[in-house]
């Protein structure tokens, strides 16, 4: 069994992790660091969860260890880019562990932060800069902070990055940077964007692989609950209920609507709370500390975290809206059944998101087992709002009935017909607002 010794990793690193629960590499620790301790470029593709922070943190400690001198003012030895706060944040913490006896720096730079501060701490210059795009580009616009002494690029989770539109930031930042350097990139699928991006900022790189693109996680037990928009609240709060006590994740496909939901799941008894673009990062760090220390049992997010969040003890993961890019379903049934516990992910499908979640099945390349419901029958996809209308998402616990006067999913008889929501609300279809930061 190969340890994190044969690998070549220096004594300090060593006498770090065995403080930490890491007693043997994953897989794509034990093919990529010994690449990069090398030199070499390297593309890395693995979904979240399989370790990709110490693949490329552990060989970039070990080769900043060899230098004997500190970074100068405002200078940075390594950039490492990821696409949400709560990633860079993650990001920044494992670092935090594993330098621990070392004088190895780490700086972390997100958005919503007060950027004097982050200024201030740059100042004396950082061995590790880990940081999002936007907030990044103010710094270095402001002149805060050089990157031409440094040596080393990360991009995490680089297929999000796109997806938040950040390819223009990315251009803008490697201008910055010296051609000369060690470019390593991550990303969980491979499109033909990410082998521009590759193509782009990696020479002649080494390619490592595991768990391939949209495979979930082993031990996550899946379901697809069929139902109408306007039900999907009182169907999310019967299965809340099934398991009181067990720590949940809630995904929405808009801010408002999310923080909607989180607020009528607080008014009916659940200890509740909500991250998404729109909270500060004080507040989104808040959260997720409640949510780690079990004042907060069910969180209510978008996207922003389906990549960002590695708590242990996640029972539960709900789509309540299927995502619009199927890889992030991969991604959001991901946050349970870590570290080799069980979990279980239901998504709830309205007429209007059958093509979502075709798209799910068609990737996954199996069929979700249906737990409440059935698939919608054409007709009524085609009578369904399509994308960009209102799907006429009404969480106030008053289920509207399927087409054809049956009962809803709740039960309930079929009451008048309401007039549609403004988008917006939870279960609304309006496009994810991307944030810039």
């Amino acid at each position: 069994m190969t340890t994190f010794a044969d690998l070549g990793l220096s004594d300090k690193l060593l006498k770090a992790l065995a403080n930490t629960k890491l007693s043997t590499p994953t897989p794509i620790q034990e093919q990529a660091i010994p690449h990069i301790m090398r030199g070499a470029d390297l593309m890395g593709l693995a979904q979240t969860g399989t370790g990709k922070t110490a693949a490329f943190g552990l060989p970039l400690l070990h080769r900043l260890l060899e230098l004997h001198h500190p970074a100068g003012p405002r200078n940075v030895r390594a950039l490492i880019l990821a696409p949400t706060r709560e990633l860079v944040s993650q990001i920044s913490d494992n670092l935090t562990v594993f330098t621990k006896g070392t004088p190895t720096k780490v700086t972390t730079i997100v958005g919503g932060a007060s950027i004097n501060r982050q200024a201030e701490r740059l100042a004396r210059g950082t061995d590790v800069l880990v940081a999002t795009p936007g907030r990044l580009i103010d710094l270095l616009e402001r002149g805060d902070v050089r990157l031409d002494q440094c040596g080393y690029l990360v991009l995490d989770e680089a297929d999000h990055m796109l997806d938040m539109g950040f390819i223009h930031s990315l251009r803008k930042i490697a201008k910055f940077i010296p051609l000369k350097r060690q470019t390593m990139l991550f990303s969980a699928t491979m499109p033909k964007d990410i082998e521009e991006l590759a193509s782009t900022y990696l020479r002649n790189p080494v390619k490592v692989q595991v768990s391939p693109p949209g495979k979930p996680a082993d031990k996550v037990t899946q379901a697809v609950h069929f139902t109408p928009q306007g039900d999907k609240a009182k169907v999310l709060e019967g299965y809340l209920k099934e398991h009181p006590g067990e720590r949940s994740i809630v995904f929405g496909r808009t801010k408002h609507g999310s923080e909607k939901l989180m607020k009528l799941l607080v008014t009916w008894g659940f200890k509740a709370g909500s991250i998404h673009g729109n909270k500060s990062q004080n507040q989104r760090e808040r959260t997720l500390q409640e949510f780690r220390d079990g004042t907060v049992e069910v969180l209510v997010a978008t996207d922003v975290a389906a990549r960002g969040i590695d708590i242990p003890g996640v029972k539960h993961v709900y789509n309540y809206d299927m995502p619009n890019v199927p890889e992030n379903y991969v991604h959001r049934i991901g946050r349970t059944a870590r570290a080799g516990t069980e979990g279980r992910a239901i998504a709830f499908c309205a007429p209007a998101e059958m093509g979502e979640f075709r798209d799910v099945e068609k990737l996954l390349k199996k069929a979700i087992p249906v737990i409440g419901g059935a698939p919608w029958a054409a007709d009524a996809v085609a009578a369904a709002p399509k994308p960009g209308q209102n799907r006429g998402g009404r969480p106030q616990g008053k289920p509207r009935s399927a087409a054809g006067g049956k009962p809803s999913a709740a039960g309930k008889p079929a009451g008048k017909p309401r007039a549609a929501r403004p988008q917006g609300k939870p279960g609304g279809s309006a496009a994810p607002r991307r944030s810039a930061r």
